[in-house]
């Protein structure tokens, strides 16, 4: 069993930057972020493969998201900057702990997930 516990949600106003943190307690070979804003659907952020350290990213989110991690310290981060207020959601980190060649990006490839954290924009 692998626990993801998150941290660095708040609330901001736009153009501010925030680093969310997910720190996991086994093994993972992806990880990843996703948000859900209120009334829509889960949405795919930014996710990372371990091995080589490849990344992939929605487009909406490209040159202002950074997902990156600390393997040794099983903890994977995601640098927002210049946020807008579209960006207001619950973040939420997801785990793969059986093995992927690429990032992934569909929620249901993850087999465990954070608690959520919420990042409030304000215009």
């Amino acid at each position: 069993q692998v626990q993801l516990v998150e941290s660095g949600g708040g609330l901001v106003q736009a153009g501010g930057s925030l680093r969310l943190s997910c720190a996991t307690s086994g093994r993972t070979f992806s990880m990843g972020w996703f948000r859900q804003a209120p009334g829509k659907e889960r949405e795919f952020v930014a996710a990372i493969r371990w091995s080589g350290g490849s990344t992939n990213y929605v487009d909406s989110v490209k040159d202002r998201f950074t997902i990156s991690g600390n393997i040794g310290k099983n903890t994977v981060y995601l640098q927002v900057n210049s946020l807008k207020p579209e960006d207001t959601a619950v973040y939420y980190c997801a785990a793969r702990t059986f093995y992927t060649r690429v990032p992934i990006i569909t929620w249901n490839e993850y087999d465990y997930w954070g608690q959520g954290t919420q990042v409030t924009v304000s215009s």
